[in-house]
């Protein structure tokens, strides 16, 4: 794999910090800035809203601007928005500075995507994409316990302070390593990127993310009551449990990827069959402290094996100026569905069957994921939307 690669990864673990490590400050931000959990809690739906916002926003230029400068400048929004976290004196200024750090966010990892992409062998896109969001697993396995640790120890604007140094060298080494390049529109005839909204099995695929990970955050959102409550595990347990987790993810980010690159469609196909299976015995298995344990581990791969297959998905629907926006729009497509399971979950806990079914109702959601699948390989057998390779068509 292409050093370059690597440079996209550590950008990528920069924003996977800052994203998540705001959910282990939340009691330090409360108690600073004198708002209630909730308040600090909406710190978490501001950067999700931000995200998905972004991505219209900032995609719609993608075409205009050369991959290499557009991932620099998304850095640079990225770093200035972490120094003005640091530097917040009041709620909604942390708020503000929480929504412009996440404009960047879908963007550079749907910029980075096509990157990635163009970096490989046509018979390693799918990989060279899991590599990148390789950053974002390690970012929750490691930068986030210790960007939590940090925070407790020396005061929450201490992480962000860190993760703008994240941010300065992410964007040092992106401008050293990544390749120079032409704009997108240029390289393939001006076509407009807003074009690529139009096509419908873009849309489909788009559909197919949404809906799969409504399904991840259904079940993981509420993985900590369930362990303390169901399971039995004491609440100084599930960190370490946790972990077990992200090393899943770890593992399924690169098998997916690798998956992908064999044959993309049956592994889009047998990565959601295989998530709702996960989710399943993850159901059944936390009655047992033991099996718990392994199946959170399956779970945690299941869910990231289906991200590089789903990504290359949307770009294997999309051509030209059109892919980096598609691209970002997957991204943005991944943290709706963060936020829709969130509340899923919720909605069963608190006026469905309750806690335990959590899993099992997460299950099924795939399962529909699995339907739009479907519909979206039915376009393709009537010649609807754009292959660009004969690897994405398998």
């Amino acid at each position: 794999m292409p050093i370059a690669l690597y440079a996209l990864a550590a950008g990528a673990f920069g924003i996977g910090v800052t994203e998540f490590v705001i959910m282990g400050l939340l009691l330090d931000v409360s108690a600073d800035l004198g708002v209630s959990i909730s308040a600090a809690g909406m710190l978490i739906s501001g950067y999700a809203l931000g995200v998905v916002g972004g991505a219209p926003l900032l995609g719609a230029i993608a075409g205009r601007w050369s991959h290499k400068t557009l991932l620099m400048a998304l850095m640079a929004i990225f770093t200035i928005g972490n120094l003005a976290c640091a530097l917040a004196l009041d709620y909604w200024t942390l708020m503000a500075a929480r929504v412009l750090t996440a404009f960047a966010h879908a963007s550079f990892f749907g910029v980075g995507s096509v990157v990635a992409t163009g970096l490989v062998a046509p018979d390693r896109k799918a990989s060279a994409i899991a590599v990148m969001f390789t950053g974002l697993t390690l970012a929750n396995i490691l930068g986030v316990p210790f960007g939590t640790w940090l925070g407790q120890a020396y005061g929450w604007r201490s992480t962000f302070w860190a993760v703008t140094l994240i941010g300065i060298v992410a964007l040092g080494v992106i401008a050293l390593l990544v390749p120079a390049d032409r704009n997108s529109e240029e390289q393939e005839g001006g076509e407009s990127a807003l074009a690529v909204l139009g096509r419908k099995p873009v849309l489909l695929g788009l559909l197919t993310t949404v809906l799969s990970w409504v399904g991840v955050f259904a079940g993981f959102t509420y993985i900590a009551p369930i362990l303390t409550r169901i399971t039995g595990y004491s609440e100084a347990a599930v960190s370490p449990i946790l972990l077990v987790f992200g090393a899943g993810l770890v593992a399924g980010n690169l098998l997916g990827g690798r998956l992908a690159d064999r044959r993309l469609v049956p592994t889009v196909i047998g990565s959601l069959i295989v998530l709702s299976a996960a989710l399943f015995v993850l159901t059944l298995a936390i009655h047992n402290q033991v099996l718990a344990v392994i199946a959170i581990g399956l779970f945690g791969a299941a869910a990231f094996a289906t991200v590089a297959p789903l990504q290359m998905w949307v770009l294997s629907k999309a051509a030209g100026a059109g892919q980096g926006l598609a691209s970002s729009f997957n991204i943005a497509a991944f943290n709706l569905g963060n936020a829709i399971g969130a509340w899923l979950g919720g909605f069963v806990i608190d006026h469905g069957p309750g806690l335990g079914a959590v899993t099992f109702v997460a299950g099924l959601v795939p399962l529909a994921a699995l339907a739009v699948a479907f519909a979206a390989l039915r376009l393709d057998r009537r010649g609807v939307g754009f292959v660009p390779s004969p690897n994405a068509a398998e």
